[in-house]
């Protein structure tokens, strides 16, 4: 199962009426990652409705997922009707885009993925400004921006609904140490920082007492391996797509997470690519860290608190990569 006991557990508790006005849309639902992420979010019972929309395949995506034994409603959107696929929506997530293939990287992607996710923030601006919003297209470091810059330009900009999920990062890292330590994913769960592409990726293992005594080269290869995770499987599936059910899943965990601070939940912090004022003396106004997540979406951004020698190396090589990313993300929206 996805979710743990806990979490199914915190949201009983919740009423019905709260539930019931949980509606999320899942913007590229007919693609490799939005058809099994529209399947896991069938499945989690704070989702009260669910709106699938993509240029092709979403009413056959809906058609399928709705026979799913849970409460929630499914409708499907074809490619012009996206305004309606958006009408009361509470919670939009975009996985669209173009995957990545052999011998790209997440920066190949950018031209195609800039003009799909620009389009879909200004109809989310347009139709359902408060909606909080999940960027899953890559590159993250990129298009978190251009939503944040076309919210902007329509003046619906609320840095707490802006969310890049990296939680594919958190959940590689958990699985990645837990091999290589021998315990259980669950004991291993890792702070990941910085951005969504490999170097900006800076996982904290010094702050996981299980993965504190990784060192040397098994510490060298477990790094290396949690920031470019990505090109095992595109090299795996062989020109026939990249991490798609994986990332589902994160992308999954992250909603919910989402859903149960928007309810109510106290303690729901995970690490998340949101507007941030931690390196933002530097030029650096997007940043990945825990963030506490509560009724208003962003409640609090914590710091990244104390870190090794290594990680600091890390660090140093993520922000200048990742500042170059935030400002071509920007520059694409601004330059129009």
């Amino acid at each position: 199962m996805l979710f743990n006991r806990t979490a199914l557990t915190a949201t009983r508790a919740f009423s019905t009426s709260a539930r019931r006005e949980t509606k999320v849309a899942v913007l590229g639902a007919g693609g490799g990652i939005g058809q099994p992420l529209s399947l896991l979010l069938k499945s989690d019972p704070l989702v009260s409705s669910l709106s699938l929309y993509d240029i092709r395949g979403a009413p056959g995506v809906a058609a399928d997922v709705s026979h799913v034994d849970t409460a929630s409603e499914v409708k499907g959107y074809a490619a012009d009707q996206l305004d309606q696929a958006l009408e009361g929506v509470k919670v939009v997530v975009i996985p669209a885009g173009v995957p990545r293939k052999p011998g790209m990287t997440r920066d190949d992607l950018f031209n195609t993925n800039a003009s799909i996710v620009r389009d879909l923030a200004a109809s989310v601006a347009r139709v359902a400004p408060e909606a909080h919003i999940l960027v899953i297209s890559n590159p993250v470091n990129s298009t978190v921006p251009i939503v944040a810059e076309t919210l902007k330009k329509a003046g619906v900009f609320d840095p707490r609904r802006v969310f890049g999920v990296t939680t594919l990062d958190v959940v590689r890292s958990a699985r990645f140490v837990g091999e290589v330590t021998g315990k259980d994913p669950k004991e291993t769960a890792i702070t990941v920082v910085g951005g969504h592409s490999g170097p900006t990726i800076v996982p904290l293992l010094s702050q996981n007492k299980n993965a504190q005594g990784v060192k040397g080269e098994v510490y060298g290869k477990v790094v290396h391996r949690i920031q470019y995770g990505g090109d095992e499987v595109v090299k795996a599936k062989d020109g026939a797509g990249s991490a798609t059910l994986s990332m589902a899943y994160a992308g999954a965990k992250f909603t919910n997470s989402l859903l149960r601070g928007l309810n109510g939940e106290k303690g729901v912090v995970t690490p998340t690519f949101v507007r941030s004022p931690l390196y933002e003396d530097q030029g650096i106004d997007f940043f990945s860290s825990n963030v506490e997540l509560g009724p208003n979406g962003v409640e609090k951004i914590h710091p990244i608190g104390e870190i090794t020698a290594e990680e600091q190396k890390l660090l140093e090589a993520c922000l200048p990569e990742l500042k170059k990313n935030i400002e071509k993300g920007k520059a694409f929206v601004n330059k129009a």
